[in-house]
């Protein structure tokens, strides 16, 4: 058991040193700041509890990221079956947006983003945000690497054409 304990050590301080970058992958999933940090507590969570299951060798971030995007399908899942309450509820309109050009703009590439398909905007992330490899973000999301490819070209067309950009 003592010769365990030093990876273990290991791991856990590598996971510590991912929890910025699982924070940002949470975001593409939570537009919610508070609902992103319950997803990244909730798969850190899972993965100092199986930690055991991880296999040295592979890379600790991608092991993470799965955790963290299966978690977030089976919470839509089963949030899917639980109805809490209205969807436009009148308190979420009571925020005034910034006037400023680059606030606008910001805005518009936010709902662009928004209007994406899940997987979309995972790969967007995966590969433009965070600036994974196609090798990662095809493990991650397990598909192939082409799979990768053709949807971020489609995400990438689609915002485009949701921004009014010329493609």
């Amino acid at each position: 058991m003592s010769e365990l304990q030093p990876s273990v050590e290991l791991a856990r301080d590598d996971i510590v040193k991912l929890i910025p970058a699982l924070r940002a992958f949470a975001r593409t999933f939570c537009r919610d700041p508070v609902d992103a940090d319950d997803l990244v507590q909730e798969t850190l969570v899972k993965a100092l509890a199986n930690l055991d299951k991880f296999e040295p060798g592979t890379r600790l971030k991608s092991w993470l990221f799965t955790i963290m995007r299966n978690t977030f399908y089976t919470r839509v899942k089963i949030s899917s079956r639980e109805v809490p309450g209205l969807e436009n509820c009148a308190s979420d309109s009571l925020r005034l947006d910034a006037t400023q050009e680059w606030s606008a703009r910001a805005r518009e590439v936010e709902v662009a983003f928004s209007k994406l398909g899940d997987q979309y905007r995972e790969i967007l992330t995966l590969v433009v945000v965070l600036g994974e490899s196609y090798e990662t973000a095809a493990e991650i999301c397990d598909c192939a690497i082409g799979t990768v490819k053709s949807r971020l070209n489609r995400a990438r067309r689609q915002l485009l054409l949701e921004l009014g950009e010329e493609i």
